[in-house]
C-alpha cells in the first residue's frame, strides 16, 4: 500500500486518474482526503461501490508508474 508521502509526490497524477476513471469523482471529493491514503481510498469506494482492494491496487498502480 502507497504512503502518504509516495501519494503527496504524485498527487496531481493520481487525483487525474481517479477522475478519468471513476467520473463521479470531484476535487472537492479528492482534497478533503488532504493526502491521508486512507481517507482518500475510503472517498473513492463510498462515490463508486468499488471494493477496497481494487481501489488500492488502482492507486499503487498509479504510484508506481504501472
Amino acid at each position: 500500500m502507497v504512503n502518504r508521502q509516495q501519494l503527496e509526490g504524485k498527487w496531481n497524477e493520481v487525483k487525474g486518474r481517479l477522475k478519468e476513471k471513476w467520473g463521479s469523482l470531484t476535487d472537492d471529493d479528492l482534497t478533503r482526503t488532504e493526502g491521508n491514503v486512507e481517507q482518500l481510498v475510503g472517498v473513492v469506494q463510498q462515490k463508486t461501490g468499488r471494493a477496497r482492494e481494487e481501489v488500492e491496487r488502482f492507486i499503487d498502480d498509479v504510484v508506481s508508474g504501472s
